[in-house]
Parts: C-alpha cells; sequence; structure tokens
C-alpha cells in the first residue's frame, strides 16, 4: 500500500474514532437533543475549510513571488477541499437550523458570509477550469484566491461583530461540559487531517493531469496547398 493509501486509511480510520465520541461518548445536550449532535463535524468542517483557503492563499503568494508551480498545484488541490468543506458546512448546518430556528436558512450574518465565502472559491475553482492554462490564468487565480481569504475572518468574527441569530463561540467562552470538549478537539483533529490527506490526494492528481498535459503534443496543422502538393 503506498503512502497515500496508508494515510486514507488512517483518516477513515479516525473519523470513525470521531463518530464514536460524537455519539457514544459525548452527552445529549439538555435543550436542544440529539441534533445537537451536528455541531461537532459542523464546526470541525468549518476550520478545515478555513485551512484549505489558507494553503490557498500560501500557495497564491508563492507562486505569485517565485511563480512556484508547486505552490500554484497546492493551491489548486487545497481550493477544491476547502469548497468541500465549506458545503458540508453550509448543508450540515442548515439540517441543524430546520429543526431549531424552523427553517433551512436565513440571511444571518453568519450564514451569507459563509454563503460569500463559498462562492468565491468556486469561482476560483472554475477560473481554473474555464481559463487557457498557463502563467496568466495562475497568476489571475493566485491573486483571486488571495483576496478571497479576506472573508474567513469575516466568517469567523461574524457572530461578534454583529447581532445574529446562529449562537457565539462556544468553544472560546469555554461554555461546552467537559466532554462535550474532548467529543469535539477529538472531531476537529480528525477532520483536519482528513482535510490534509485530502488535500495530498488531490496535489498529486494535479501533479499526474500536468504531466499527461504536457505530453499532449496537438498535431500540426496542414495548409490546404501543401495538402494539395504532398498528393
Amino acid at each position: 500500500m503506498t503512502r497515500l493509501g496508508q494515510a486514507s486509511a488512517a483518516a477513515v480510520a479516525l473519523m470513525l474514532v470521531a463518530a464514536g465520541f460524537i455519539f457514544l461518548y459525548a452527552p445529549t445536550d439538555a435543550l436542544q437533543g440529539p441534533v445537537q449532535r451536528i455541531f461537532y463535524l459542523h464546526v470541525s468542517s468549518a476550520i478545515a475549510a478555513y485551512g484549505g483557503f489558507a494553503v490557498v492563499l500560501v500557495g497564491g503568494v508563492g507562486y505569485l513571488w517565485k511563480e512556484n508551480i508547486a505552490a500554484d498545484r497546492l493551491a489548486r488541490a487545497a481550493a477544491l477541499v476547502g469548497v468541500v468543506f465549506t458545503t458540508v458546512t453550509l448543508v450540515m448546518g442548515m439540517i441543524w437550523a430546520k429543526p431549531i430556528w424552523g427553517t433551512f436558512w436565513t440571511w444571518d450574518a453568519r450564514l451569507t458570509s459563509t454563503l460569500v465565502l463559498w462562492i468565491i472559491y468556486a469561482g476560483y475553482l472554475m477560473v481554473r477550469r474555464l481559463a487557457e492554462p498557463g502563467r496568466q490564468a495562475a497568476r489571475f487565480a493566485a491573486v483571486v484566491g488571495i483576496f478571497g481569504f479576506v472573508d474567513v475572518p469575516v466568517v469567523h468574527f461574524s457572530v461578534t461583530w454583529w447581532r445574529t441569530q446562529h449562537p457565539g463561540p462556544v468553544v472560546i467562552n469555554d461554555t461546552l461540559p467537559a466532554e462535550m470538549l474532548v467529543a469535539f478537539l477529538i472531531t476537529m483533529a480528525c477532520t483536519l487531517f482528513l482535510a490534509a490527506v485530502m488535500i495530498a490526494i488531490r496535489y498529486r492528481i494535479e501533479v499526474l493531469m500536468d504531466q499527461a498535459a504536457a505530453k499532449t503534443v496537438p498535431a500540426p496543422i496542414v495548409a490546404s496547398s501543401e495538402a494539395g502538393s504532398a498528393r
């Protein structure tokens, strides 16, 4: 088994461990009931998305500074993983919101800024897919990835900067019981490991795609006059 295969197996095993802590170790919330268990993966996925977009930021800076192809590949890989975890965050948040708020969605500052974050990096991926591969596309995408990261602190601090329906930072405020805190920290660590493995796998895919593109030589275009003389 390759190193990536071993890391993938370890990531799956760790997520099963996290599930055990979520469903078997952490107590049921007295006010919200079992649906509160979404909290552990919901918040962990958001933090993993932050980490992925931070890697996009570093990769974009690295490419603009020295035009390092590896940095550009890393940014591409991390952007996709970040969008995946942002999607998980939004979907799980909506599932949690329905029984608690009575609606799947409200234009709350936290929800709206998270949706904007998803749109920014989904746009980043679209640029990478539709633009002609090369230096110009990589530089433009790096700029988008760097400036897009501005929305990350907006998402994170939205619940303290504005009055929102979304609950405040319960972990920082030390309002979680000890068992819930332990379950959350373990889930967060396991989720971050999973995100790192996903970025590594996607980076390897990006390397293979670049190598395949480099080996593809376009067929020469033969003018009609040359074709006629060849006959």
